[in-house]
């Protein structure tokens, strides 16, 4: 049952974490992205400081290796949270969830899709694929032709209010595309560099970009930090770094990753769920169903862990 236990500790983290990273993103504050990379980007670099100190293999080479990786997943993540100033989170986290989706159909067209996945099994995971890219598109769609005052009922109670906007679409269908192709890159270095000291690398090259945004937001654009308004995102940084933490022992346990994978890769089911009950967030059954189809097509592609 320790897999089990871990993979909804990985779930509670990382939605956790998306939830906070929306308390953080201020649609008034035009640098809460770079603030977000900033607290991330200091968890992270803590965390790498303790993984080497307590003997997992590095050097700084592996920074230069794993370059290409890391500033895919890093860029990726600065547009996930620059979207979410003009987007609900329950459309914004099943859409960055979908990556999956990418990560196979990139896959399928280089020939690297795992050999073991033939005949049927791989009909379904191009019918989960199927699935994910008509949830999202049915998205964008829904979200677009939506009728403004329709629009505006459904938000009378929530915490934030949002205007029709295609940026606030295309920004988690950037993410979406760069985290996917930081995902394909990763499979290719990993066959060259250990996982422990990717991981290292990638959360130092993370502090790296923390370190940046700072000179670039407190220094030069002389804006002010204040402890209220960043604690939320020190605490999705937390939770996300925690969440990875569960995540990587959840999947160690080789015998039921065909289950762990699976049920952490809908995480964002929980997303949907506490941006309901704190953001109130309300969407209409047109946005559900979408999320339905996203959601069933990421299990899916779990289930092959892809």
């Amino acid at each position: 049952m320790t897999w089990f236990i871990l993979s909804l500790i990985a779930i509670l983290f990382w939605s956790g974490s998306d939830l906070f990273s929306k308390l953080g993103s201020r649609p008034d504050d035009k640098y809460s992205h770079w603030k977000m990379v900033m607290a991330v980007g200091v968890v992270m670099g803590a965390h790498a400081f303790f993984l080497i100190a307590t003997g997992t293999p590095f050097s700084i080479s592996d920074i230069v290796t794993y370059l290409p990786a890391s500033a895919m997943y890093i860029l990726s993540m600065i547009l996930g949270y620059a979207g979410l100033r003009y987007i609900e989170l329950s459309i914004s986290s099943p859409i960055c969830n979908s990556s999956g989706a990418l990560v196979a159909v990139l896959c399928l067209i280089t020939g690297t899709l795992d050999e073991s996945i033939t005949g049927a099994m791989r009909w379904m995971v191009i019918g989960a694929v199927a699935l994910v890219c008509i949830g999202v598109v049915g998205l964008g769609v829904v979200e677009s032709t939506e009728d403004d005052e329709l629009r505006r009922k459904r938000q009378e109670g929530s915490n934030y209010k949002y205007a029709k906007s295609w940026l606030a679409l295309c920004l988690p269908l950037a993410y979406c595309l760069l985290d996917a192709a930081g995902t394909f890159a990763d499979s290719l270095v990993l066959r060259t560099l250990d996982e422990d000291s990717a991981n290292c690398a990638y959360e130092l090259t993370f502090l790296a970009a923390a370190v940046i945004c700072f000179i670039y937001v407190v220094i030069i654009k002389k804006d002010k930090l204040v402890f209220k308004a960043e604690a939320p995102k020190y605490a999705g940084a937390l939770f996300e770094t925690a969440g990875q933490f569960a995540y990587i022992y959840a999947l160690a346990d080789e015998a039921h990753v065909a289950l762990s994978a699976p049920i952490i890769s809908a995480y964002c089911v929980a997303s949907v769920l506490w941006s309901r009950i704190f953001l109130k967030e309300k969407l209409s059954w047109k946005h559900y169903a979408m999320i339905a189809l996203v959601v069933i097509g990421i299990v899916m592609i779990g289930v092959f862990d892809i």
